[in-house]
């Protein structure tokens, strides 16, 4: 059974989760080791709940505590569950709208892109998309709409984003999904950031025992060869940053998830209005036995390099001059012509 509090102390550190950090913090909470969510709705923390999302604390509006949320409560285990009045709510945590209950996650493990694509014929892919309410309402799309998974680089969106789940409707844990980075071969290494931080932090350490060591003979050696000049460790220290070849490097990195997909057996399908697009409704796309749809951000929509490495490249019909779709409302077409 919950825990049942009042909500009288504002100050209360357990509320912490609620009022006072912000959805990047919660996300990196108990970092390395993953973080925590904010669910809102009762049909939201229903799904989580379903999905097996282990819940942490929960704020409820004295209306909803014995109406619509009452049977979700029951569900939380032993947590605590801070119960006050809408007004009191809206003021702590400054969500103009809670939808009668906020209950606080921890984070769960996101599956490989190998073992989320294992079996699937149709899945939809995210390239930058970073507005919640799209990538909310993409999700929703693409789990009422045929798509089996959805994949995300890491510049889209966090589908746990309490906007982006809420407008999902809770789809976010119906529907599998992970990160295009999160590979099999990215669990056994160290990304390039990580090497050059090692690299960095071996380096200064390094240069601490020089100076100490240096710091204790200067009095007699004041002069002394061990010396090394502080541009010349700040000239060590900037040639170990990645250099602006690395970060291309790590743009078309970011770009081969294209290959690993066709790798795993999926025709890609950019979706691009260019010179060479196709109808959606192109019968060599549509017979396709396994498709990757992809999709770009709100306006600069998919990089070129995508487009290229695509093996189709697919736009929606349009008509009175009317050349392009807002993301979402482009992603239910896709998946309802192509998720069959």
């Amino acid at each position: 059974m919950p825990v049942y509090s009042e909500l009288t102390d504002f100050d209360d550190p357990r509320l912490d989760v609620f009022a006072r950090l912000n959805e990047n913090q919660l996300r990196h909470y108990y970092e390395p080791n993953g973080g925590l969510f904010i669910a809102e709705s009762p049909k939201v923390t229903e799904r989580a709940l379903g999905a097996g999302c282990v819940p942490v604390a929960a704020l409820v509006e004295r209306s909803q505590a014995e109406g619509e949320a009452a049977e979700v409560l029951e569900r939380l285990g032993d947590i605590p569950v801070f119960i006050g009045a809408s007004d009191a709510i809206r003021k702590l945590t400054n969500i103009p709208m809670t939808r009668g209950i906020l209950t606080c996650f921890k984070r769960p493990e996101l599956p490989t892109v190998e073992s989320i694509c294992l079996g699937k014929r149709r899945i939809a892919v995210l390239e930058n998309v970073t507005n919640p309410t799209n990538v909310g309402a993409i999700f929703r799309s693409a789990a009422a709409l045929g798509m089996e998974a959805v994949l995300l680089n890491y510049a889209c969106s966090d589908p746990l984003y309490r906007r982006a789940s809420r407008v999902s409707m809770g789809t976010v844990f119906q529907i599998p999904w992970t990160y295009v980075e999160n590979t099999e071969a990215s669990r056994h290494k160290k990304t390039r950031l990580e090497r050059w931080q090692e690299e960095r932090a071996s380096m200064l350490s390094g240069e601490a025992s020089e100076q100490s060591a240096y710091s204790a003979e200067q009095s007699s050696e004041m002069n002394g060869s061990g010396f090394e000049p502080a541009e010349d460790r700040g000239q060590a220290s900037r040639s170990a940053m990645p250099d602006s070849s690395s970060e291309q490097a790590e743009a078309l990195e970011q770009a081969s998830y294209v290959a690993l997909l066709q790798g795993l057996g999926f025709k890609t399908v950019a979706m691009a209005l260019t010179d060479r697009s196709v109808s959606i409704d192109d019968p060599n796309v549509c017979a396709e036995e396994k498709l990757a749809v992809i999709l770009g951000a709100e306006g600069d929509g998919l990089t070129q390099e995508t487009i290229d490495a695509c093996d189709y490249t697919v736009k929606i019909p349009m008509s009175h001059g009317v050349d392009s779709l807002n993301v979402a409302a482009a992603s239910a077409v896709a998946f309802w012509q192509l998720g069959r």
